[in-house]
């Protein structure tokens, strides 16, 4: 009788103790983006938050649902060069062309995703590899993308006619804004009844599928949504750095995405967003060491990978016996 009692009082206690913890973790995230711009270049900030929802869309799948894109470079790329075509030929306004970069990319999503969950494993993540490359060859052929010159001079406008993102403080809040909303969407998905049976699909698929769950919807609801998100992130990078181009949609950008969370922590809310600025970091500081920057990348990947085995807020928070 005692242990009936006392187990779930246990469970109450984890729970609270991880919603305390989300909650002050969130917290600090928010204050050190709104100081950020005061101590750093707004528009590095500006790029980091962009790549960290970029990671937290890809974390969403090999984090929660154990499916491993390698092609996922094709969502940002393809929404960033509709968005940029969107403001810059057809004269949308910001919003309207960022959600325009979205809708194709869930769309890109939904088709590819379609097919690519057919298979597990390394077939999933080479059919996506696949795809990925027919996205880019047409980005390179296609006449709106202007090839390798890519789209330039993307006017930022005023985003629903109201706020004008050619003022960089402005920007920065928008950008931020746009970041919040998609993290808190992909933390929103995880912890809902969907995100829960996406956990147990990466843990017993067969026995989700026993219990009368169509897995294959499920997974294809996360893949749609982890492009449209990704897209969100591609989208939004369009506006801010006013430019779309081939390095957005190579499979270079897809391998980044998979270092970015592996460094910050696999399937946690906070590790993306840490990998993200760590990489970033990286590419902008060391930038005067030219090729060797991929080494050092290399380097710093294998460190982590040794002393901190579920990346760095992962084993931080193992630690501290709490999930982040």
């Amino acid at each position: 009788m005692t242990m009936r009692v006392e187990a779930p009082a246990v469970a109450t206690d984890a729970t609270v103790r991880n919603r305390r913890a989300n909650a002050v973790a969130f917290a600090v995230m928010a204050a050190l983006i709104a100081i950020a711009p005061f101590v750093a270049y707004p528009f590095f900030i500006m790029q980091a938050l962009c790549f960290a929802l970029f990671a937290c869309a890809f974390n969403l799948l090999i984090g929660y649902v154990n499916l491993l894109s390698l092609g996922h470079a094709m969502f940002l790329g393809l929404a960033s060069y509709v968005c940029a075509h969107a403001a810059k030929v057809w004269g949308f306004e910001p919003v309207s062309a960022i959600a325009l970069g979205v809708a194709s990319s869930a769309a890109l999503g939904l088709v590819t995703g379609a097919l690519a969950i057919r298979s597990i494993g390394i077939y999933f993540a080479m059919i996506t590899v696949a795809f990925s490359q027919m996205v880019y060859f047409f980005c390179v052929e296609a006449p709106f993308t202007h090839g390798e010159d890519g789209i330039q001079a993307v006017p930022q406008g005023r985003a629903l006619g109201l706020f004008d993102l050619s003022n960089p403080w402005i920007l920065y809040v928008f950008v931020a804004v746009v970041f919040l909303f998609g993290f808190l969407a992909v933390q929103r998905t995880v912890n809902s009844p969907f995100g829960e049976i996406l956990k147990a699909i990466r843990e017993n698929e067969p026995r989700v599928i026993s219990l009368g769950y169509r897995a294959m919807q499920y997974k294809l609801a996360a893949f749609t949504l982890s492009a449209a998100i990704a897209g969100l992130a591609g989208a939004t990078k369009a506006i801010v750095a006013q430019n779309a181009s081939l390095t957005d949609v190579a499979f270079a950008m897809s391998g980044e995405v998979v270092l970015m969370t592996l460094v910050g922590g696999m399937g946690t809310f906070y590790g993306p967003v840490l990998g993200a600025f760590i990489v970033v970091s990286m590419q902008n500081y060391l930038a005067q060491y030219g090729e060797w920057v991929t080494v050092i990348q290399g380097v710093v990947f294998v460190a982590c990978v040794l002393v901190f085995r579920r990346g760095i807020v992962g084993e931080l928070a193992a630690r501290a016996k709490i999930s982040l």
